[in-house]
């Protein structure tokens, strides 16, 4: 081999990446790290869907467990009409009774329509809302840490599941059609029909939750079921 040719073998030997062969590495390298942190991503978001699903499942459980065993309407009072055509009609007995001021005192299922169990409820039926969410028991569920420890703030437990709430509808159906509501003062008496307090109830309970950089809560689920 001539002396010229071993020069020309050392120099392209010793050659290294070209700045457009260097470019298309840190191409393919980001494009797969890119890739990866997106999966990441993905299954975080998933992963955290399938827990607030979860949670939102048991706590509108927790609300038909606690009404399983109560009656449509108040065994005292029951459901009342007075007026009607050619005047409008006037219920009385629907929602809750002179003296049930808590959760603990609603003795019937038509109590619980339209209120709001959350995690910034207060006493009361004025602004439609109670302390919750609540659980079986008719007790607020406390927060709990990852260690299973009920979450306590400045030495004081903090009695609510942060950023929940459940949300209890009830509605009269029409007997022979279950898909239909019907209004709560519905009355067929008059025409051989069911009495106010017959109906069958549809009771949904919809279950929110609002995360600390959430404008508004956010529906995650809704479990219904027909009491007959």
């Amino acid at each position: 081999m001539s002396r010229r040719t071993k020069r020309y073998v050392r120099r392209t030997n010793a050659r290294g990446f070209t700045l457009i062969e260097a470019a298309m590495a840190v191409v393919i390298i980001g494009v797969g790290v890119l890739a990866m942190v997106d999966a990441q991503q993905a299954f975080v978001r998933a992963n955290l869907w399938s827990s607030h699903a979860a949670s939102a499942t048991f706590l509108a459980n927790e609300i038909r467990e606690h009404t399983r065993l109560l009656p449509k309407h108040d065994p005292v009072t029951s459901l009342t009409i007075s007026g009607g055509a050619p005047g409008p009609s006037t219920l009385y007995g629907w929602g809750p009774n002179a003296g049930e001021i808590d959760v603990t005192d609603f003795d019937d299922m038509d109590d619980f329509d339209g209120i709001e169990f959350t995690f910034i409820g207060t006493d009361g039926f004025d602004d439609g809302d109670l302390p919750g969410p609540i659980d079986a028991f008719g007790a607020v569920i406390p927060e709990i840490t990852v260690s299973g420890d009920e979450l306590v703030t400045a030495g004081v437990v903090d009695q609510a599941m942060i950023g929940w709430s459940q949300t209890v509808i009830v509605e009269k159906l029409d007997p022979f059609d279950t898909s239909t509501v019907v209004p709560d003062w519905e009355d067929r008496t008059s025409t051989g029909g069911p009495a106010a307090h017959e109906f069958p109830l549809r009771v949904s309970v919809e279950v929110r939750y609002q995360g600390l950089n959430d404008i508004e809560p956010e529906l995650i689920t809704t479990v219904s079921w027909i009491v007959p």
